[in-house]
């Protein structure tokens, strides 16, 4: 079924802001909770990740309210992001078909900046991101299930 989920980003400190969320919802990690930047498979021809950078958080999710899942990631400089409040929140859309998937992020992407090409991804996701021409950004996320 199709879902839709607030993704945010922090500058390395998700672990302690997700903790804080989950004391506020009293409710549970979803997956296997906490995974780390440690934890992705290397890519050929990536530079080597500082232990620092694998110490970071790469993907949590937490239900709130009515279903809706928050999810976020740490953002680190060293692999060139930075985080500014405005930029560190995206919706992010799972649509139920690949075909679907395509569309919308061809629909929202026009005449805005791709930040990522849909591709098919290491977790199993048929993944990608924009910013669409009114500053919002988004990100389109396909698994099958």
């Amino acid at each position: 079924m199709a879902k839709t989920s607030t993704y945010l980003s922090f500058p390395g400190n998700t672990e302690e802001v997700f903790n804080f969320y989950k004391s506020v919802f009293g409710t549970e990690f979803t997956g296997d909770g906490f995974q780390k930047f440690g934890d992705m498979p290397a890519t050929e021809g990536q530079p080597p990740m500082s232990d620092a950078d694998k110490k970071l958080i790469l993907h949590v999710g937490l239900p709130i309210l009515g279903g809706h899942i928050l999810m976020a990631t740490d953002a680190p400089e060293s692999m060139g992001f930075t985080v500014i409040a405005g930029n560190n929140v995206h919706i992010n859309l799972e649509p139920d078909s690949r075909e679907e998937t395509t569309r919308l992020f061809e629909a929202l992407s026009e005449g805005g900046n791709i930040t990522m090409p849909l591709q098919d991804m290491f977790w199993g996701a048929f993944y990608g991101s924009c910013t669409d021409k009114y500053g919002t950004n988004w990100m389109v996320n396909f698994t099958q299930n």
